[in-house]
């Protein structure tokens, strides 16, 4: 009974040791598995997503355009995102990114993809109405004149003219002398209404 028991255990003890071992494999190996990288292009900006790396160690990416730095060598642990604007080009690029894996280098990642020249839009062409029928015709009219040229209703009335009183006094036969000629038949009158009272009174007195 003794012997079966001790045999049981070594084999349970063997079994152990197998399964730690495998294990332990398992768990060192998943993360270099695990390495997923993520590289994308176009025409205006490049997109790197890099993910589930090996946390426990220092791992560095860089990205080139045409040999100049577009983003400078960074590192990073687990994972690392970032979206780059490409320079203005005319001309195909070549973006190249350079990820070093800091558990093996055998998950470390060096390549290269191409990004094209971005197509330049027109301006839309303005429509046949828009040339043909303008919304406002150019008016003929002249602008009217400021309010401060325009001649007021308040201005003073032009002085009569002295020259038209003596073309009226001429017509009528009058002159500056007719006042004296009135004053002196006034006083002719009355002297010859008084002369003429005294001639009575004298008659008067001699009868």
């Amino acid at each position: 009974m003794t012997a079966v028991r001790k045999r049981w255990q070594r084999s349970a003890a063997i079994a152990a040791m197998g399964a730690t071992a495998f294990l332990g494999t398992a768990i060192a190996a998943a993360p270099a598995q695990a390495h997923s990288p993520g590289f994308d292009v176009d025409c205006s900006t490049v997109s790197v997503d890099l993910t589930n790396y090996n946390e426990q160690v220092d791992n560095t990416v860089k990205i080139t355009v045409d040999g100049k730095d577009l983003l400078a060598e960074q590192t990073f642990k687990r994972e690392f995102h970032k979206k780059l604007d490409l320079p203005e080009h005319k001309d195909e690029v070549t973006v190249r990114l350079v990820v070093n894996a800091g558990d093996d280098d055998k998950f470390s990642r060096d390549e290269e993809k191409t990004a094209p020249a971005c197509e330049e839009t027109e301006p839309p062409a303005p429509t046949p109405s828009e040339t043909e029928n303008p919304s406002t015709p150019p008016s003929s009219e002249a602008p009217a004149p400021p309010a401060s040229e325009q001649p007021s209703s308040s201005a003073p009335a032009a002085a009569p003219q002295q020259g038209g009183d003596s073309a009226d006094l001429a017509e009528t036969g009058s002159s500056n002398s007719t006042p004296m000629l009135a004053g002196i038949a006034a006083a002719v009158v009355i002297i010859g209404g008084v002369l003429l009272a005294v001639t009575r009174k004298r008659r008067s007195a001699r009868g």
